[in-house]
């Protein structure tokens, strides 16, 4: 490089380090020392990344020099110095008390006259381009904020709506007092960092009027599971802030990344949240912003299109890659979007490191587990898939966390950073209000607790000294338990996992558990019942949204209301809901094969579902009647199955999840599978396009005797050996009186099995089994390794401990 560069780039550099303020588009991610994490991260976004269509709100920012130029001018580190010689963080009183005389002491020194100048110039060239009084965001940014390791996000203080010099000032001043607020001494001490090595960094950035449309925040990971593969996405109406705080419960998006980059729309789930408040521009008084109620008809609307939701998606996508590039490592982001109401565009307002889930060993897998039930008192949203207890503390007011006592649950409406130095003594949160980007899921997560929020009624349900256990170990929805009931942790080293060649699958019906199976070793998913989501997510018989208006029961038709409220066509929330829930577990696993298992229902359960009667059967025998293959082509059902394969269609179709495979249960016949081709085909599921493969329970002894007139026809097999044990035996298996009699090992089940792999193979198909037997009985899976099994799908909790035996069974079959 020549010697004149070298020396004009020192001297920019020198210049940089000794202004007092810079524009934001003149500062980047290496700026950090300069500018603090938050403004040195819009400064890179802006340069690299408004050139690729994200858009940023332009600013400027007070420099670390700023900050050390007012502390040592005004002789300020000794006075403070003497005030922290007394500081003990464990002591609520004493932390608060420093606290307060140390900001006291930063707030009554006024500003240089040189730093007040800089911010006026900064300041007055906004003006030029907005307007005067132009409204800004003033955001503290300290240097040691947004570390890999560690997030100072939220402990200094924020101002919005702030317009007109003085107030900006003002704003400036008060930001760079929030450097000691009790949060941000508390973690500074806890973290190790050194008060005084830390400067503070003022962020001033034009505002994105959210408080005329919605915002939020999104992370390029999933925040509970560390799957990386999604982005999280939740949006509540106004600013920002309440959803930051958790001062509502806001809707949450789930989008799948790898398909999205490939131009499909993988939305994979929405969630609706009450979105109760909203933070608007104060017009009157001294407050800058007021929260307001919201109407219940936009409470009950998503705050985001599917367009805006696949379009911030596309800008997390961005954001990490651009991230994951300068660190030379894949860098899940924590990011703050907001959308103007005035020019209806999205906004990234903030970005920085996700430093929980990203930070995880991966090399070991820890499951919590009940070892009893007991009665739930209240429910939420979990965060941290764990388990805690202990005497819960109600608290509504932050001035009265001195009460709090180490080891007790916290419970309350929501927290902020105030109420940050009890949050790490506390053995789990519940909370009334948030989602899974609020305060209180993000520090529960960095401290290793489990939390439940938005639960609405936790403070009126709980009482102070009760004994509850908080249980955040079964799916997405967390439950507060009355008592201290028993749970397992078990730990599984990952690492050197032995490689067998039977292919170890899943069986996965919830799809709120999805995300974390897949961090357990598998090969993929070898059932996936759809019956899981109808019963629990749709609820409603898919005949009743046909024929809805024809519906005869008014309490079923009220609910099937009430639940299709976001859908003019009823059918599309049936189509969407499944999508959704099968989707969310193929994304799970992809590119690994995922076999869905069409709809098996018998009629006394179709029957129970809302609105079901009118349509089904009284059959006295349902496991062996109408039920399976037998519905999908008979006229009295052919309506309902046609949205089972349009849900299906989008599934591989829309949001490009081709790794989905479809299987056909209780296919009595081989006329009967080709009649169910055809029905699948009529609505777009034709086998061996798009890579289509069909598969074909065997769970019937017609499907052994005929397994090479079924090979003709359907691409794989899986052997379901519940109900083909029943079959073979002709035993109930719902039935007490002979379940003694019920066993997979019987010498003519497993002859049968034998058979049908034997023919199978032959035919060069795949073959698998996704029935109990294997989960159960090691022995049995041992016989079925010796028989050349393809695959064995799983219950989860059964899959390292039977992989361990299959690897010993082949090691053994092989020497």
């Amino acid at each position: 490089m020549p010697k004149a560069l070298v020396n004009q780039q020192t001297t920019h550099q020198v210049s940089q380090e000794k202004a007092l303020v810079l524009p934001l588009s003149q500062v980047g991610i290496a700026d950090i020392a300069l500018v603090g994490g938050k403004n040195a991260s819009l400064g890179e976004m802006i340069q690299q990344l408004v050139p690729k269509g994200i858009k940023i709100p332009t600013g400027f920012a007070t420099t670390a020099y700023a900050y050390h130029y007012f502390i040592s001018s005004a002789g300020l580190e000794p006075k403070l110095r003497q005030l922290f010689a007394d500081l003990n963080i464990e002591d609520v009183n004493n932390l608060h008390s420093i606290g307060k005389q140390v900001r006291a002491l930063m707030l009554q020194t006024p500003f240089p006259l040189e730093l007040q100048q800089a911010i006026t110039q900064a300041y007055q060239d906004l003006e030029k381009e907005y307007g005067s009084d132009t409204d800004v965001a003033v955001r503290s940014s300290a240097t040691a904020e947004d570390l890999p390791d560690a997030s100072f996000a939220g402990q200094q203080e924020t101002y919005l709506n702030v317009h007109g010099l003085q107030a900006v000032l003002e704003a400036c001043h008060k930001c760079f007092a929030s450097i000691y607020t009790d949060r941000a001494i508390s973690y500074r001490q806890l973290k190790g960092f050194d008060h005084f090595s830390i400067a503070l960094s003022v962020g001033v950035q034009k505002m994105v009027r959210s408080d005329l449309a919605t915002s939020g925040v999104m992370f390029s990971i999933d925040t509970e599971t560390g799957f990386q593969d999604v982005a999280l996405i939740t949006a509540a109406y106004g600013l920002g802030e309440n959803v930051v705080q958790g001062a509502v419960n806001p809707d949450e998006y789930l989008v799948f990344k790898p398909t999205l980059k490939q131009g499909y729309c993988p939305i994979l789930e929405k969630r609706l949240g009450t979105k109760e408040i909203k933070m608007v521009y104060d017009t009157g008084g001294s407050k800058l912003t007021k929260n307001i109620r919201v109407p219940a008809g936009d409470r009950l609307k998503y705050a985001l299109s599917n367009a805006e939701i696949l379009q911030l998606a596309q800008a997390c996508c961005l954001i990490e890659e651009h991230y994951s590039q300068v660190r030379g490592v894949c860098t899940p982001m924590d990011i703050e979007w907001a959308k103007d109401g005035i020019t209806n565009e999205l906004f990234i307002v903030q970005a920085r490191p996700e430093t929980v889930q990203s930070q995880k060993s991966k090399n070991v897998l820890r499951t919590y587990q009940l070892q009893q039930k007991g009665e739930v008192l209240s429910t939420g949203r979990s965060v941290g898939e764990m388990i805690g207890q202990g005497k819960a503390r109600v608290i509504l007011d932050v001035q009265q966390i001195n009460q709090f006592q180490p080891g007790e649950v916290l419970v309350t409406n929501r927290t902020d950073p105030d109420w940050e130095p009890i949050m790490k003594r506390a053995s789990a949160i519940v909370t009334n209000q948030g989602g899974r980007t609020c305060h209180s899921a993000i520090i529960a997560r960095e401290i290793g607790i489990p939390a439940i929020v938005g639960c609405g009624n936790a403070t009126t349900i709980l009482n102070t000294g009760q004994e509850i256990t908080v249980s955040c170990a079964e799916g997405e929805t967390g439950k507060v338990y009355q008592g201290l009931l028993p749970y397992q942790v078990q730990e599984f080293a990952l690492e050197d996992l032995p490689q067998t060649r039977t292919k170890i699958m899943m069986n996965v019906g919830n799809p709120e558990e999805a995300l974390s199976y897949a961090a357990i070793p598998n090969d993929g998913v070898g059932l996936a019942r759809m019956e899981f989501i109808i019963a629990n997510h749709i609820k409603t018989h898919p005949l009743a949204l046909i024929h809805f208006d024809e519906l005869e029961d008014q309490f079923a038709k009220s609910k099937i209301a009430e639940l299709t409220a976001q859908y003019a066509d009823k059918t599309a929330y049936f189509i969407d809901k499944l999508a959704q829930g099968i989707g969310m577990i193929a994304a799970a696993f992809y590119p690994k094969p995922v076999i869905v298992r069409l709809s098996d229902f018998k009629s006394n359960e179709y029957a129970n579902l809302l609105g079901g009667k009118q349509f089904e059967p009284q059959e006295e025998n349902p496991m062996l009647g109408w039920r399976g293959a037998s519905r999908y082509y008979d006229e009295r059902y052919r309506q309902g199955f046609a949205l089972e394969c349009l849900a299906m269609k989008n599934v591989r179709d829309r949001m490009g999840l081709t790794n989905v495979i479809l299987m056909v249960p209780f296919c009595r016949t081989p006329k009967e599978g080709q009649r169910v081709l055809a029905e699948m085909a009529k609505h777009g599921l034709v086998r061996g396009e798009n890579g289509l493969q069909v598969y074909v329970m065997c769970e019937l002894p017609s499907n052994v005797q005929l397994a090479d007139e079924f090979c003709e026809i359907f691409d794989g097999f899986s052997i379901g050996s519940n109900d083909l044990t029943q079959l073979i035996l002709g035993v109930d298996r719902d039935s007490e009186l002979v379940a003694h009699l019920f066993d997979e090992r019987n010498e003519a089940v497993k002859l049968m099995i034998a058979k049908v792999i034997a023919t199978v193979k032959k035919h060069g198909r795949k073959i698998g089994i996704c029935g109990q037997a294997p989960s159960d009985y090691p022995e049995f899976a041992q016989f079925l390794v010796q028989q050349g099994i393809d695959s064995i799908s799983l219950n989860p909790d059964s899959v390292l401990k039977t992989l361990l035996e299959i690897a010993r069974t082949e090691e053994g079959s092989y020497s």
